[in-house]
């Protein structure tokens, strides 16, 4: 069994190191495990940190200018030979321990499509792992309220950055968001095919903006918004 990690990456140079080693170090057994790194147009040392790496197997696919994380991941579709698909990101909020808890509901064959939820668990007002973010909480919250409604599925975590899939849920379906909105087309699609999707509690460890969080909460809300009413209806 086959495991391909897709890694889009934009201006990582801080934090892409860490992820690969975490990523290499990562053994599961039964499961080998492909790397493909996706940079979305990088300006700084992204690319050159992660050409160091290719004799680890890694795969690299390098976009010439920055064409948003929904490019970037149907590039690593394209390009990935695993059985199961697994989007990671490169800002060091998602933790790649989580990835054998995040891929067992497949391998139990419980379900085609898995979601680490944060939502469920995350401290939101308190602790020193509360929230930095409340408008990225509600909002993501509230879009995952309008998929659970519309979708007749209960999710409680749209937005989440970790997605895993096998080959069969995603290989007929077109996506076609460039931007942060390919979270709830993914999630759309999925659930019009009738797949359950599961989902497995994770902590992160949200980064401020300063650090280099990239998404805006109020125009990739909208965006996610019009994504979900628009492919409940369309294809």
């Amino acid at each position: 069994m086959r495991l391909s990690v897709l890694i889009p990456v934009y201006n990582e140079e801080r934090t892409i190191k860490t992820v690969l080693n975490s990523l290499f170090r990562l053994k599961i057994k039964g499961i080998k495990i492909e790397i493909v790194v996706i940079d979305d147009g990088s300006m700084d040392r992204t690319s050159k940190i992660i050409l160091e790496h290719t004799n680890n197997g890694l795969i690299f696919i390098k976009h010439k200018t920055n064409q948003g994380k929904g490019a970037a991941i149907r590039s690593g579709i394209k390009k990935a030979t695993g059985d199961i698909i697994l989007i990671q990101d490169a800002d060091l909020e998602y933790d790649p321990k989580y990835i054998p808890v995040l891929i067992k509901p497949i391998l139990d064959k419980e379900s085609f499509v898995v979601y680490g939820t944060r939502l469920r668990v995350q401290p939101i007002f308190f602790g020193k792992d509360k929230t930095p973010f409340l408008l990225h909480f509600f909002g993501n919250k509230f879009l995952s309220l309008v998929t659970t409604v519309l979708y007749g599925s209960v999710i409680t975590d749209m937005e989440t950055g970790y997605k895993v899939f096998t080959r069969s849920a995603i290989e007929d379906i077109k996506l076609n968001s460039n931007s942060f909105a390919v979270e709830p087309e993914l999630t759309a699609k999925f659930l019009k095919k009738g797949i359950k999707i599961v989902e497995v509690d994770i902590k992160t460890k949200p980064r401020s903006y300063k650090d280099g969080k990239k998404i805006r909460p109020v125009k990739d809300g909208i965006d996610s918004l019009i994504a979900i009413l628009k492919y409940r209806f369309m294809n």
